[in-house]
């Protein structure tokens, strides 16, 4: 409730002419031309503000990232960037390995052995970070979700002097020993290909369902809506393989962790069937100085419920560390 009454006090501190102005969620996504790499992005609110880059997770797109929660970080008079991750959504990564077997390398991880990936979390932590030069962005807050905390961790540590805070929800040092995901959900995970539009359509609004919250009862039209929504924006099951191989690739971040001096928010359910909630705590643990939050039924969706005491613990973390951001030209 608390968390509820502190969210509906920001909101309603911010003027209307504000919101209409500058936190347009429905602006056009733009593209950077980074190279090897084309990154679609979205950037909502004024240029002047201080920058929060938002890190999607596995196969996630832009438009997973609500619309009501970009629209509530902006009005705490942020610019809110969202982007396609490389190989999923309208992002492009131009250099396609010839194979990549998934099934094998699998097999490889459960056997203890080297996993291959045709590219790492830190190559894509990079395209974030390019992103930003490409924005001609010096400084900049970051919050990352689930692969996209991951993620986040990586540019925290390649660029300690441009990141004023490091926010990760949903997320896991990669730590051998922490508790594996609910077996029914890797099950819906290693799901072969759907062989059309409505069978993908089906097996996403499964995966869907077993990521939220047992307190929660989800709306099946509501999910398959959600689903095709981003079927017909972007399908790409093969991306999706390989950002699952990136993140079987990577041993664990905590050394990387206890090297860290960026102020940190982690943010976890206390009912998240895909990275249990010691992952949340575990992950803390080895960030000096971070602060933990954990949100009891949340499991690993921004269901509804859940946005406000989700936004009651981000908004004031960031406002808190809340500074203006340098914009160099020509970086």
């Amino acid at each position: 409730m608390r968390a509820f009454l502190l969210f509906f006090f920001l909101l309603s501190s911010v003027p209307a002419s504000f919101a209409e102005g500058r936190c347009d969620v429905h602006v056009p996504v733009q593209r950077a031309e980074l190279g090897e790499l084309s990154l679609v992005y979205q950037s909502v609110g004024a240029p002047r503000d201080p920058a929060l880059l938002l890190v999607m997770g596995l196969g996630g797109q832009l438009i997973h990232w609500p619309d009501d929660v970009v629209e509530a970080l902006c009005l705490q008079g942020f610019r809110v960037i969202r982007y396609d991750n490389r190989d999923v959504g309208l992002s492009r990564w131009n250099q396609l390995p010839a194979s990549a077997n998934l099934t094998i390398e699998l097999l490889r991880y459960k056997l203890g052995l080297p996993v291959s990936a045709p590219y790492t979390l830190t190559d894509m932590a990079n395209d974030g970070v390019r992103l930003m030069d490409a924005l001609q962005i010096r400084q900049f807050h970051v919050l990352g979700v689930s692969m996209g905390g991951m993620i986040a961790q990586h540019i925290a540590a390649m660029a300690p002097q441009r990141v004023r805070s490091l926010t990760l929800v949903m997320s896991s040092s990669g730590a051998a020993g922490l508790p594996a995901p609910n077996p029914a959900l890797v099950q819906l995970l290693a799901r072969r290909g759907a062989p059309s539009r409505e069978v993908a359509i089906e097996q996403q609004a499964d995966l869907l369902a077993a990521l939220g919250s047992p307190q929660v009862s989800d709306d099946r039209a509501v999910l398959r809506q959600q689903a095709a929504q981003a079927y017909d924006r972007a399908f790409n099951p093969d991306g999706v393989k390989r950002q699952i191989m990136a993140i079987l690739a990577e041993p664990s971040r905590v050394e990387l962790l206890n090297q860290l001096r960026v102020p940190t928010l982690v943010v976890h359910g206390t009912a998240d069937p895909l990275l249990p909630v010691m992952h949340g705590v575990h992950l803390a643990a080895h960030i000096q100085g971070s602060q933990l939050r954990l949100i009891p039924g949340l499991a690993h969706r921004f269901q509804e419920p859940f946005k406000a005491p989700l936004l009651g613990a981000v908004l004031p973390y960031l406002q808190a560390h809340r500074q203006d951001v340098t914009h160099i030209a020509g970086l």
